[in-house]
């Protein structure tokens, strides 16, 4: 095994050990693009308060978070373990609906839902935008208004849309002329008179992953605006008594860090409603800009400060408007990850420690790509810290990976951690409160872990651990 030094020193040679250098193979560019490693951090301690949740703290050299110590959270819940901050959360809620007052702030479900959330969202005065019919389920079990809720989907089925329209939600957005009619069939067969809105794609370019881009013309989501699918659409909604066109959708993707894209956005949309004003004399009273606002990962990326989107988003809304003649519609925004993202982390057992001479040190914790597939995915990058204690060792340079039959099973693909880790040291991922329980499975047959959290010094399960008779159940 080579020895830990405490930096990067020197050439950067293939002659050096894993802790010293970090080389790739000559096929690891086939999976993945090899990158510089990350800047040495100054303290492996710190926890940065643009990443990690809001009341994460220090003591007794364990990381504490809602008052809790990590260490008691693991002893009587095991790892791995998603933690979520709930004052975090709720005053992310908070924030939204103050910089947003005199619109409409409705939270992205599919970045994290349970019945939990469902209802702090309710008891914050959100809105609650679903995906699927059990989406649905889960915000209805716990009373929440379904007039607050919007019903979202490329290709919602039949019974998903009966739900919906039985149970009263809100708005639903309609994504194709297929579905347009099941509206008209269902809502006739009702006798209702659901809100609909029309998801258009704007044809904007966010500056994001292309699998969580969505405003491009070439994908599933939406009705075209060039090609004269959104018109068309309008057309057929109005043709509809039972339907109401209440106005237009647009998401341009996900982890977008400025409002350039929204200002694109908003200008196309404009140009529609101003169409649908000649042609049918009708003025839509509702605008919906979607969400996919970024947040912070790692050291360096930016966090946005929710009051200057607010106020960038009503005034480019408010400009775009009323140079094209149009009263100013009531605004709709859909944080999902904005609001749960950086609430969460994710607690892990490290395991086997292991030097791949000249190569790397990989570091294996106890799950990885059936908790978080996000790094597998589309490369996601995040902070990470070794969690039950403090450490004055200097830093190694590792590769953070799961306990999956896949190379690509990598929970953080270069980190620094402290050259003394050892095997039942706790490691803490922040950033993982979006899209790791959403995203969560059973690969290989891992149970999916539980959700814990916390508040004032208190800890509670919201949604349990899964155990072997929940993977056995149903197999004949």
């Amino acid at each position: 095994m080579g020895t830990r030094p405490t930096g990067i020193t020197g050439s950067y040679s293939l002659d050096r050990v894993s802790r010293f250098a970090h080389p790739a193979g000559d096929r690891h560019a086939e999976v993945l693009p090899e990158d510089r490693p990350p800047h040495t951090p100054a303290d492996l301690n710190t926890l940065d308060p643009t990443i990690w949740p809001r009341t994460s703290n220090r003591a007794d050299g364990s990381i504490t978070v809602g008052g809790v110590d990590v260490r008691d959270l693991v002893e009587a819940h095991g790892t791995p373990l998603y933690v979520v901050d709930e004052e975090d959360f709720r005053s992310r809620c908070r924030d939204y609906r103050s910089a947003f007052a005199g619109g409409e702030v409705h939270y992205a479900g599919k970045a994290f839902l349970c019945r939990e959330v469902a209802r702090w969202i309710m008891q914050e005065d959100l809105g609650l935008d679903v995906c699927s019919a059990g989406e649905l389920a889960v915000a209805l079990s716990v009373g929440f208004p379904p007039e607050r809720i919007t019903l979202h989907g490329n290709n919602k089925s039949l019974a998903e849309l009966e739900k919906a329209i039985e149970a009263g939600v809100g708005h639903i957005v309609a994504d194709s002329f297929e579905e347009i009619a099941r509206l008209g069939f269902l809502a006739d067969r009702h006798g209702k008179r659901p809100q609909i809105m029309i998801r258009v794609t704007v044809g904007v370019e966010a500056h994001t992953h292309e699998f969580i881009a969505t405003a491009h013309d070439d994908q599933k989501f939406g009705f075209s605006l060039s090609s004269g699918a959104a018109a068309e659409a309008a057309r057929r909604i109005l043709s509809l008594p039972q339907l109401e066109l209440v106005g237009l959708h647009s998401h341009i993707g996900s982890q977008i860090t400025d409002t350039a894209g929204f200002e694109v956005a908003a200008r196309r949309l404009a140009t529609l409603l101003v169409q649908i004003k000649e042609e049918h004399g009708v003025v839509l009273p509702e605008l919906d800009l979607g969400g996919g606002y970024g947040i912070p990962y790692v050291d360096g990326d930016t966090a946005l400060d929710v009051k200057e989107i607010a106020d960038s988003l009503r005034e480019i809304v408010s400009k775009v408007t009323k140079a094209a003649g149009l009263p100013v519609p009531k605004l709709t925004v859909e944080p999902g990850r904005a609001i749960a993202g950086l609430a969460g982390m994710t607690l892990y057992e490290v395991g086997t420690i292991k030097d791949v001479e000249g190569l790397r040190t990989y570091v294996s914790v106890d799950g990885g790509m059936s908790d978080n597939i996000r790094t597998a995915l589309y490369g996601a990058e995040y902070t990470a810290r070794l969690a039950s204690r403090e450490s004055t060792s200097g830093p190694m340079l590792s590769r953070l990976v799961g306990k999956h039959c896949e190379s690509g099973d990598m929970v953080i693909r270069d980190l620094w951690l402290p050259q003394d880790l050892a095997t039942g040291d706790l490691i803490a991922v922040a950033g993982t409160g979006a899209y790791c329980r959403s995203l969560a499975n059973n690969y290989n047959y891992l149970p999916k872990p539980a959700v814990v959290a916390v508040k004032d010094g208190g800890a509670r399960v919201i949604v349990r651990r899964e155990t072997e008779d929940d993977l056995l159940r149903g197999q004949l």
